[in-house]
């Protein structure tokens, strides 16, 4: 199945880029409510929850191969 947000994408892998994404998306959120745009303030708060759920919360990183070997030489 097609994500929206891909959290094993490498790109997702820094903690600020994450917190970026969702600032971002939070800060536009604010922006069509100040603006008195209804509608569109809901869509954007829809994307922040999902971002901050997929990114923040519920993001669990997949161990990369460069990772994985780098563990196996400091457990030897």
């Amino acid at each position: 199945m097609l994500k929206f947000i891909d959290p094993d994408h490498p790109f997702y892998r820094p903690l600020w880029i994450r917190l970026l994404i969702v600032a971002a998306c939070a800060a536009w959120t604010a922006v069509e409510f100040s603006n008195g745009q209804v509608t569109w303030g809901m869509i954007f708060l829809a994307v922040t929850a999902y971002a901050g759920c997929a990114l923040l919360i519920f993001f669990k990183p997949k161990q990369s191969a460069d990772d994985k070997a780098d563990t196996e030489d400091a457990s030897k």
